[in-house]
Formats: structure tokens, C-alpha cells, sequence
């Protein structure tokens, strides 16, 4: 099985911004657990800030990987054309967040990819990403 996580703008950051909403973790340090949790899985790893990146990624790999887990980060919240670049391909997506999105400020409350994933999992810090494996694996 291969899965492709997907990280948007900003989450190269991680475990340097915002420590109170976001961790003092790096995503590389938990990519690392994950992989070793889910040794049987190949747990691809790419992040960007730049929106047409995100959606050439999609466009690569979204048929023939098994799983996509996409952190979208702010581009969630604005992204028609991510939208459109996951409802394009064959392979499931499940949209993450970090932070429960819903006790953040308003504009954060509304998802443009949301409708083209298969579901949404948000406020469980970093084990975001492992719950969207544990769907993505078990289906």
C-alpha cells in the first residue's frame, strides 16, 4: 500500500510557528513515528506553498497511489482549484487539520475541498494524520 501526505503552505514550519496551536513538533520528526508505526505502508512525504505544486502532486499521483492525506492548510479554506484537482482523480483523499478549525476564527469554518474528500478529520493535533492512515489502510 502507498500513501502520499500532503502538506500545504506553511507546514514546513511546523514545531517553529504558532506552538500553541500547532505543537513543538516538526512534521519530519512525526513522519518518522508514522513510518515506523506503519511499517507495511510506504508513506510518501511532500510539501508546498505554492498552490499549482499541490495540484501537479494530486495530478502525479492520484492514480495510482491508494491514499492521499492533504493538510491543505490555508489554501482549504480558498482552493476551488485544489477542489477540482482532487474530484479529477481516482485516488481517496482525506482533508486533515491539526488544530479543530472550528474553534478558530470564522473564515477557518468553511472548506472548499471538503465535498471532493472522502471525509474530514480535524482537531486531534499531529494524530490527525494517523487517524486518516488508519481510514485510508482499513478500507
Amino acid at each position: 500500500m502507498k500513501i502520499q501526505i500532503i502538506n500545504g503552505p506553511n507546514l514546513n514550519l511546523l514545531g517553529v510557528r504558532e506552538k500553541s496551536i500547532y505543537g513543538d513538533a516538526s512534521f519530519e520528526t512525526y513522519l518518522e513515528t508514522l513510518r515506523q508505526r506503519y511499517a507495511n505502508i510506504t508513506i510518501d512525504y511532500y510539501q508546498s506553498n505554492i498552490e499549482g505544486e499541490i495540484i501537479n502532486k494530486l495530478h502525479e499521483i492520484g492514480f495510482s497511489y491508494d491514499g492521499i492525506v492533504m493538510n491543505a492548510g490555508a489554501y482549504t479554506h480558498t482552493s476551488i482549484a485544489i477542489a477540482d484537482a482532487i474530484a479529477a482523480i481516482n485516488t481517496p483523499v482525506i482533508e486533515v487539520h491539526i488544530s479543530n478549525v472550528h474553534k478558530r476564527e470564522e473564515f477557518r469554518h468553511k472548506s472548499m475541498i471538503a465535498a471532493s474528500c472522502r471525509g474530514v478529520i480535524a482537531g486531534f493535533g499531529m494524530d490527525s494524520y494517523r487517524l486518516a492512515i488508519e481510514n485510508l489502510s482499513f478500507k
